[in-house]
Parts: structure tokens; C-alpha cells; sequence
């Protein structure tokens, strides 16, 4: 019996420990620093959106990986995953949820758009 409790308190602590990790890796940017992040610079920017929200606007320069479609993480193989990652959505709810994912994969570090796209313009 101790034995389950240490095991599910390991696995626990374990949990925690990667969810903290990846919001170390994440940083939330107001729609001004966004801005002047990105301007001027060759950055990785991605909109993780629909194919039809991009098409009615999106940032300039801006990739688009479609969060809900499948093989989502698989279209991120061929990015540097020691350069920064600038992303965004409609609104922050999607591009929070591809941060958790992109830090999972390895990278280190993230910067999502405050309010998402509705707050940029």
C-alpha cells in the first residue's frame, strides 16, 4: 500500500514538474511587444487557426498550422526549436493549448499574442 501512495505521489510531482516547465517556456506578450517582436525580423511566426480565419487576415509573414487538424505537432518537425516561436490564434484559448504542446516537443521558447488576432488589429 505505501508503495501505490509513493508511486502516485511520484507521478504526481512528475506532472506538475513538466506543466511548470512548460510555462517557463511560454511567455504572453501584449499586442504591442508582440508587434515589435516580430517587425523587422525573421522570426518564426505561426498562426494556429483555421485555413478560412487566415484567409480573412492574418499577421504578415505569419504560417498557418491549423491547431485542430490532424498531425498538428508533426507539421512543426522541420522548425528550429532553439529559435523563438511567435504564436497566435482568434482569441488565446487555441494558441495557449499549441504552446503546451510546442513546449512538449522542445521548444524552448514560446511567445503567444495577448487576446490573440481580435486583440492585435
Amino acid at each position: 500500500m505505501k508503495n501505490i501512495i509513493l508511486l502516485l505521489l511520484l507521478v504526481n510531482f512528475s506532472c506538475k514538474g513538466q506543466e511548470k516547465q512548460a510555462m517557463e517556456d511560454l511567455v504572453i506578450l501584449s499586442p504591442s511587444s508582440f508587434k515589435e517582436e516580430i517587425s523587422d525580423k525573421k522570426v518564426q511566426l505561426i498562426d494556429v487557426r483555421t485555413p478560412e480565419e487566415y484567409q480573412e487576415g492574418h499577421i504578415k509573414n505569419a504560417v498557418n498550422i491549423d491547431f485542430l487538424a490532424d498531425g498538428f505537432d508533426q507539421k512543426f518537425d522541420n522548425f528550429n526549436k532553439d529559435e523563438p516561436l511567435y504564436i497566435y490564434c482568434r482569441s488565446g484559448n487555441r494558441s495557449a493549448k499549441a504552446a503546451k504542446i510546442l513546449s512538449e516537443l522542445g521548444f524552448e521558447k514560446i511567445y503567444d499574442l495577448e487576446g490573440g488576432y481580435l486583440n492585435y488589429e
